[in-house]
């Protein structure tokens, strides 16, 4: 039996806003209906306005998160091509792996998980790389690493941000930041299920997209006929009407509140939970200055758990007895950090409340 009642706290996906439910009952178009085709035309608008862009290839990619990855990854990258990635992270990893399928020489850029990767560095790493791609806000660590400053001028080089994690709950910058090819996720800070990829792609870097990506179905020259509309709409693949619903909704919730209030709204609520668990004697993982108020990693004290009880069956007694549920650590913190988020509808503070007296009470049983 599906559960209704659950506070969604861990890394994945948020809990939908309430607006996103009403959407995903709309009775279900065709794909190339002209009612529906004007909502997905708006739909794009909002995600420019969310990605603080005027990219006019702007549009959800029909996957999550990683369909989005490997869309950015596949369309620009030619075998042997110099591509630049920083990890400290799961994400960071995942990049390294999607830029070597597709035939790049990865340079890789490192930093220790929950440290953010030294812009310089990145920007040192190579005289002239096809792309330079960075995790904004890594998943795996709750780290954020700085985008402003990795505009490098280098011609041909273009930057990569994954933006899953950013979107909608700090500051997204696009073309602020010069960034040249961006994806994100729905489930996240925006608040709607997981299913789609919004990706953007400056115009500069179009002038580089591939004539034949390695992939049928990610071939951004395709899409863009469909998505944008170019010499009259044209057949691609069939849309998910109802997630590009409850996209259009959730991103109507995230505009009517204002961005500025939006990112106010997380950083409010994570540094509540933050400064909460260090009051609970919880040590932070990520490091100062570079953390996440959406996505706070932290340190499980197991030696002040009930005897018999480890992370894994503290984490399963939240979700149990409270109704809570957050996530475990990945890799070398596996079994030593949770990550905790506090995203989209999530970033309440009632939640954080309910979650600091719920782990209280356990830590001390």
């Amino acid at each position: 039996m599906v559960q209704t009642d659950r506070i969604l706290m861990g890394p994945g996906p948020s809990n939908p806003y309430p607006e996103v439910f009403e959407a995903l009952t709309r009775p279900v178009l065709g794909h190339l209906d002209p009612e529906f085709l004007a909502l997905l035309d708006e739909t794009n608008e909002r995600l420019r306005a969310a990605f603080r862009t005027s990219n006019p290839l702007t549009f959800p990619v029909s996957g999550t998160g990683s369909a989005g990855m490997e869309a950015a990854f596949v369309n620009f990258v030619e075998p042997g091509d110099p591509v630049v990635v920083g990890v400290n992270g799961v994400f960071g990893e995942r990049m390294c792996d999607v830029a070597a399928r597709a035939g790049a020489k990865v340079i890789r850029v490192e930093a220790p998980w929950g440290r953010p990767v030294d812009p310089q560095a990145l920007i040192d790493a190579h005289p002239s790389p096809k792309i330079i791609a960075v995790v904004h806000a890594e998943t795996s660590t709750g780290v954020r690493n700085d985008l402003a400053c990795l505009h490098t001028g280098k011609e041909g080089t273009l930057l990569l941000v994954d933006c899953v994690t950013s979107l909608g709950g700090i500051p997204v910058e696009t073309d602020a930041w010069c960034v040249d090819i961006a994806y994100s996720g729905t489930q996240k800070c925006l608040g709607v299920p997981p299913g789609l990829a919004p990706l953007t792609v400056s115009p500069r870097a179009l002038e580089q997209i591939k004539a034949r990506p390695g992939s049928w179905y990610l071939d951004l020259n395709m899409i863009a006929r469909y998505v944008m509309g170019e010499g009259g709409r044209a057949y691609h693949h069939t849309a998910p009407i109802s997630m590009i619903y409850a996209l259009h909704a959730g991103l109507g919730v995230l505009l009517d509140e204002g961005l500025e209030s939006c990112w106010e709204r997380h950083r409010a609520c994570g540094e509540a939970l933050q400064a909460g668990l260090e009051d609970l004697g919880f040590e932070l993982f990520a490091e100062k200055g570079h953390r996440l108020p959406q996505l706070t990693s932290v340190y499980v004290p197991t030696e002040r758990l009930p005897a018999g009880m480890d992370e894994a069956a503290a984490r399963r007694a939240l979700l149990e007895r409270y109704g809570i549920e957050v996530g475990g650590g990945l890799g070398p913190v596996a079994g030593k950090v949770w990550r905790i988020g506090c995203m989209g509808h999530t970033a309440r503070p009632r939640n954080v409340m309910l979650l600091l007296a719920a782990l209280e009470e356990l830590f001390s049983s």
